[in-house]
């Protein structure tokens, strides 16, 4: 009994550790964005600000253009997730219910395209977006995040898609449906939890992508949110308080979307763990 109260206590003790180390960084960054500058470097360390400023919040929407990079985020990951959701939710339909010639090869495929670095790909897409002439523009970024995550999302979904009995779609068509008619009137609203977990990581991703955003954009008016914050990295200095502001807002968006779509995405990971 002793030993087994012990074992517990072992535990309980090395989960908040862990929880502290994974908690301690976002605190970090959350207090120095409310320090004022000259006390973010001060000695000795003071882990809660004595002199709460909104200094450096102020700073980053005044002097940089902070707003207009948080719309461009939001207008190019939200655009970018949907067409993912649309496009994957095709595909995925057709990976799970159909058995082709070449079936194997092409989730083979989209297994291994997971597994290249994205900057791998940066050259000759440049060079094919310099062709069209959609460099510099909030369309390049959208084309190059919708095709970047359907792979993963397709993956997702085929799972979510399994788990789904076909006798639902058989019924729906005796009744005078037709395939695509039940997919979206039967099958859809039963995996709106998958669904909803898939754009909510599609949505992270692009959210917080930057190499592509980096080398396509450059005009400041269309920079992301994480090509403005990159910014705030200077030639021989880092402006560590707008970068503590900046990242506090950045995750704001995230943090309220999980909040409300918690239970899907609980829900939607436990359908995709399972086949049916």
């Amino acid at each position: 009994m002793a030993a087994k109260s012990t074992l517990k206590g072992l535990k309980i003790l090395y989960l908040a550790l862990h929880l502290i180390v994974m908690v301690f960084p976002l605190y970090w960054i959350v207090i120095t964005s409310f320090k004022p500058k000259s006390d973010i470097f001060k000695l000795p360390i003071s882990y809660w600000p004595t002199n709460f400023s909104l200094s450096n919040f102020d700073r980053i929407f005044t002097v940089s253009k902070f707003h207009v990079y948080i719309m461009n985020s939001l207008i190019v990951s939200i655009v970018s997730a949907l067409a993912v959701i649309i496009i994957s939710i095709l595909c995925a339909y057709v990976m799970a219910r159909f058995t082709f010639r070449g079936h194997k090869q092409i989730m083979l495929a989209f297994f291994l395209t997971q597994m290249l670095p994205g900057f791998v790909s940066l050259a000759p897409l440049y060079l094919m977006m310099s062709n069209m002439g959609l460099t510099n523009t909030r369309l390049s970024l959208i084309l190059l995040y919708t095709t970047g995550s359907i792979a993963f999302s397709t993956i997702m979904l085929r799972g979510f898609f399994q788990r789904i009995p076909a006798s639902l779609e058989e019924a729906a068509m005796i009744d005078g449906c037709s395939r695509i008619s039940s997919l979206f009137r039967i099958i859809i609203p039963v995996m709106l939890p998958g669904i909803a977990s898939t754009f909510i990581f599609a949505f992270v991703q692009n959210w917080n992508e930057l190499f592509q955003a980096v080398m396509f954009i450059d005009t400041n008016s269309l920079k992301t949110l994480p090509v403005g914050m990159n910014s705030f990295v200077l030639k021989f200095d880092i402006d560590w308080g707008s970068m503590s502001a900046g990242t506090v807002i950045s995750v704001i968006p995230t943090i309220i979307m999980f909040a409300f779509a918690q239970r899907y995405i609980v829900e939607g990971l436990t359908q995709g763990a399972e086949k049916g």
